[in-house]
């Protein structure tokens, strides 16, 4: 499913009237602006997956932002913008071939590490309850307590309950479970296969990062089986070779000048693995 057909960036030309009109102060940056033209990137017409293929610095992340800011598509952690970001989105044109379902949305290595972060901080706070708990219900067992009033009925369903029982169960009875942690492979590849749900259009991030290679594969036929299968269109930057083999995807070298498709066969980083691999076929 095709809901994005192309995007345009802003051109050269809408560049320099926007800073014809601009009265200058003192910035260092125009960030996004003066990025695009001098790598010859001015247009993407997309598929129903389409990766944008580069170095550090390509500008395969700045793109992705623009093209999330512009269609103001849901996001997760905050991403380095500028007071520039706006203005330039404003300037770009995409072409949507059907309406964007709400579920689109941007996903990022950040969306996946606050996810495991998150789970890390529930479960230290019930690590901390758990041992508070295991200190009260020693104190309860070996207090030496008498009832009063009716006001200390509550204390003394404490004590019997402390006495009758162990401190783990006491524990277990007050505090929810920890929640179940997995690797981090593990995490981020069921964060990937959890947020990606049917018909939406979604933007990923360098999504290998974290994942094995093993992984990695498992990751590619997801998304060609949600993009085959479950209508949804995906636009992704990417390094790794088993996710720009994906078959039918469209690859954006952000290396070349001007940025075009490419065959994945052809890429800098994969030709490395190639060479790699060739060197040392003896020893396999």
């Amino acid at each position: 499913m095709i809901y994005l057909s192309s995007f345009h960036f802003a051109t050269e030309e809408a560049e320099w009237r926007f800073f014809a009109g601009f009265q200058r102060t003192c910035y260092d940056s125009f960030y996004p602006f003066q990025i695009f033209p001098e790598r010859g990137l001015h247009a993407l017409d997309l598929t129903d997956i389409t990766i944008l293929y580069g170095g550090n610095g390509s500008g395969k992340t700045t793109a992705l932002n623009v093209i999330a800011e512009t269609l103001h598509l849901r996001r997760g952690a905050p991403f380095n913008g500028t007071s520039f970001f706006r203005p330039y989105c404003q300037l770009c044109s995409p072409h949507l071939l059907h309406p964007l379902p709400d579920a689109s949305c941007i996903l990022t290595s950040d969306d996946v590490f606050d996810t495991m972060l998150d789970l890390r901080a529930i479960n230290e706070g019930v690590d901390r309850r758990r041992e508070e708990l295991l200190a009260e219900a020693k104190e309860a067992r070996n207090a030496q307590f008498r009832m009063h009033s009716l006001e200390d009925y509550d204390r003394l369903k404490q004590v019997a309950e402390a006495r009758r029982t162990s401190q783990s169960r006491y524990a277990r009875r007050r505090v929810m479970p920890n929640v179940r942690t997995r690797s981090n492979g593990e995490s981020a590849f069921l964060f990937f296969t959890q947020k990606i749900r049917d018909g939406a259009l979604y933007l990923l991030d360098e999504p290998e990062n974290s994942l094995s290679p093993r992984r990695q594969m498992e990751l590619a036929q997801f998304l060609q089986e949600s993009a085959r299968f479950y209508h949804c269109q995906f636009i992704l930057s990417t390094h790794s070779p088993f996710l720009l083999a994906m078959p039918g995807a469209r690859v954006y070298d952000l290396d070349s000048d001007p940025v075009r498709p490419r065959p994945w066969t052809e890429l800098e980083n994969v030709r490395a693995y190639y060479d790699f691999f060739k060197e040392h076929e003896e020893e396999f």
